[in-house]
């Protein structure tokens, strides 16, 4: 059988994720419509768009939660348009949630103890004493220093600060070991008093991991990506770096059409200004 073809991207670094030509019709309505997207090794990639732009439906295509009418969509050169939610996760691919998904009356550590242990293939043995595995236990507590959440590692999820939970969810994406990792909106929802310590973490994830960042907040989007691609109305309007972006007029007259939109994108411009000076 023949190695998966690898295909190069901007500057000559490696496509990890590539979309191509995706479609998605839902009876007569087309909620994508021949959408294209490259990833490459270590990118760090927003996408980003006004409500009804389609971003959750193109996630939902890469993530398998919904099958493309027509288009191919490739992981580190291997097709992987057909195969289940599950199995893209095993090929290195994973994403969080808008909606935090957690295990009420677990905690942090017992939360990412199992994870991990179902990584390394331990299935339902997860459950016997941390001591007894030093390979999962060493990894739960690097993931909990890594995340901020050592001080609440044995507190039950459902009593953590809105924050935290938004943090370990990252952290239980990371246990995963993604070679590509979709964040999804990390910050909805969360208070201002707790967003400083989840944007630094985000901003600190593992330099070898892709990331595609879907995020209203223009601040985080335009301070962690070095690349952006504009959905509107289930397809491509621009794609290019923040300051392209930021400078581009068809994405201001579209954030300028929606309303709440339009001060997003002021922030993003002004962050990406201060980028640029910085």
């Amino acid at each position: 059988m023949n190695a998966p073809s690898r295909k190069m991207g901007l500057g000559g670094a490696e496509v990890v994720l590539s979309a191509q030509n995706l479609v998605k019709r839902f009876g007569g309505i087309t909620a994508t419509g021949n959408v294209s997207l490259d990833l490459t090794r270590g990118a760090r990639h927003a996408l980003i768009g006004p409500n009804g732009a389609g971003k959750t439906t193109l996630i939902n295509l890469l993530t398998g939660v919904l099958d493309p009418t027509e288009g191919r969509i490739t992981l580190e050169g291997e097709d992987i348009t057909r195969l289940a939610p599950h199995q893209r996760v095993h090929r290195g691919m994973v994403r969080t949630f808008q909606i935090n998904q957690l295990f009420k009356t677990m905690t942090p550590l017992e939360t990412l103890a199992l994870v991990i242990a179902q990584q390394k293939g331990q299935g339902a043995r997860w459950w016997k004493p941390l001591g007894g595995d030093a390979a999962v236990a060493e990894r739960a507590e690097q993931l909990l220093e890594t995340f901020r959440l050592s001080e609440v590692r044995n507190q039950r999820t459902e009593h953590l600060a809105y924050g935290k939970r938004r943090l370990l969810e990252i952290a239980i994406a990371l246990a995963c070991e993604p070679r590509v990792l979709l964040l999804d909106e990390p910050v909805a929802g969360v208070p201002a008093g707790e967003r400083e310590e989840l944007l630094q973490t985000v901003a600190a994830l593992p330099a070898d991991v892709s990331v595609l960042l879907i995020e209203h907040d223009m601040d985080l989007v335009f301070s962690f990506a070095n690349r952006m691609t504009v959905l509107v109305n289930g397809t491509v309007l621009t794609e290019g770096s923040p300051e392209q972006i930021a400078n581009d007029p068809q994405v201001r007259a579209v954030y300028l059409g929606h309303g709440d939109d339009h001060h997003d994108a002021g922030n993003g411009t002004n962050a990406a200004n201060g980028a640029s000076h910085g």
